[in-house]
C-alpha cells in the first residue's frame, strides 16, 4: 500500500447552534487503501463524511483533497467539483430509472463502454435493463457502488452501507463491496459502528469517541496497543484490571507486566483470548464462575477473581467450567498497560 495521502483533515472542528459536534479531527487517507471511520451512534462520523463530501462546512480546521484545500474557513468546494464518488446509507437509486441508466447519471453521454465495464464488474450484465424495485437490498448496493465508481472519482464515500441488510446478506455484501474496491484500485473511506467490519475490511481506522478522533492507526495497531481504556473497551473485548507500578512492573489480579510508566497507579488491558486456566492453584489465581456462554467454535466464562474484579476468558469448549466452580487463571505476564 503506497503511504501517498489523497485527503488531509487537520484539526477539522464542527459546531451545530453553538453545540461541538467534532472537535480538533485530524488524519490523513492513504491512497488505494480502506479507511473506515468507526464510532459509537451520535459521534459525529456522518457529520464528518459531510464535511468531507462537501455538504458542510467546517467551523474551523482544514480539508485538502491531492494537496489542495477544498475546505476551511474561507475555501469551500461544492460536492460536484470534489471528484468524490458517495454511496448513501440506502442505495438511493433513481426508482424510475433502469440499472444501466442508474449507473450512467453523472458521465458524459454516450459513455456506453463505461457503463458495461461497470455492469461486469458488479456481475449485472443480465440486470441492465432492471428497475430498482425488482433487485434484492444486495443487489441495489451494488448498483449504487458502480453508479459512484462510474466516474473514477479519487475517492469513494460509503456511509454505513451495510446497515439496512440482514446478518447474512450483510457479510456476503461486505465481501463483494471490498472486493471490487480492491479490484479497482480505489480509495474508499467507510463511515460504520460495526467494529468486525471496520477491523476486516479496512487498512486504516479513524476511532472516533465523544466527536474527537481517539486514536488512528491500523487495526492491529489499535486492538494490541489501545490509547486508552476507552479505545480498548470500545474496540473488542477488553479486562481492565487496576494495577501498582513497582520496581519497573505492573502488579495486577492475575500476574505481573513490564511497565515503564512513572504513575503508581495503572491499568493492565488483558484480551479474553490470552487468558489461561491453570491446571492447581500453585501456578494460577483462584476464582469463580459466574456466568459461561457457548458459541459453538469456542466460548467464554466470566471469573470473579479475589479482588472482586470480573474478567472474561475465551476457551476452547473443551476447558469451559460449570457456572459456581472454581478454577485458576494461569498468570499474565505480559499485558497492554494504560495510564488512563
Amino acid at each position: 500500500m503506497t503511504n501517498t495521502s489523497i485527503l488531509s483533515v487537520e484539526s477539522v472542528c464542527k459546531e451545530f447552534r453553538r453545540q461541538q459536534v467534532l472537535t480538533d479531527i485530524s488524519f490523513e487517507v492513504p491512497e488505494r487503501a480502506i479507511t473506515a471511520i468507526l464510532g459509537p451512534s451520535g459521534e459525529g462520523k456522518t457529520t464528518l463524511l459531510r464535511l468531507i463530501a462537501g455538504f458542510d462546512r467546517p467551523t474551523s480546521g482544514t480539508l485538502a483533497l491531492r494537496g489542495k484545500v477544498v475546505s476551511s474557513i474561507d475555501v469551500h468546494l461544492p460536492p460536484e467539483q470534489r471528484g468524490v464518488g458517495i454511496v448513501p446509507q440506502d442505495g438511493a437509486l433513481f426508482p424510475h430509472l433502469t440499472v444501466e441508466e442508474n449507473i450512467a447519471f453523472g458521465l458524459p453521454r454516450n459513455q456506453y463502454a463505461r457503463v458495461d465495464e461497470m455492469l461486469t464488474l458488479i456481475g449485472m450484465t443480465s440486470q441492465r435493463n432492471s428497475r430498482p424495485a425488482q433487485l434484492s437490498g444486495g443487489q441495489q448496493q451494488r448498483v449504487s457502488l458502480a453508479r459512484a465508481l462510474a466516474p473514477s472519482p479519487e475517492l469513494i464515500l460509503l456511509d454505513e452501507p451495510f446497515s439496512a441488510l440482514d446478518a447474512n446478506m450483510r457479510a456476503s455484501m461486505r465481501d463483494e463491496v471490498t472486493a471490487i474496491i480492491r479490484k479497482t484500485e480505489s480509495t474508499a473511506i467507510i463511515v460504520t459502528h460495526d467494529q468486525e467490519e471496520a477491523m476486516s475490511i479496512s487498512d486504516r481506522v479513524v476511532v472516533l469517541l465523544s466527536g474527537t478522533v481517539a486514536q488512528f492507526g491500523s487495526p492491529q495497531e489499535i486492538y494490541e496497543n489501545p490509547r486508552s481504556s476507552h479505545v480498548a473497551r470500545f474496540i473488542g473485548d477488553a479486562n481492565l484490571l487496576s494495577a501498582i507500578v513497582d520496581k519497573g512492573r505492573a502488579f495486577h489480579a492475575i500476574g505481573s507486566s513490564p511497565c515503564s510508566s512513572s504513575a503508581q497507579r495503572v491499568i493492565a488491558l488483558v484480551r479474553p483470548e490470552h487468558i489461561r486456566l491453570a491446571h492447581d492453584p500453585q501456578h494460577g489465581h483462584a476464582g469463580v464462575v459466574e456466568s459461561r456462554s457457548y458459541f459453538g467454535h469456542d466460548g467464554t466464562l466470566e471469573i470473579r477473581l479475589a479482588t472482586g474484579e470480573i474478567v472474561t476468558a475465551r476457551l476452547p469448549i473443551s476447558e469451559l467450567a460449570d457456572i459456581g466452580s472454581t478454577v485458576f487463571v494461569a498468570s499474565i505476564e505480559t499485558a497492554t498497560i494504560l495510564e488512563n
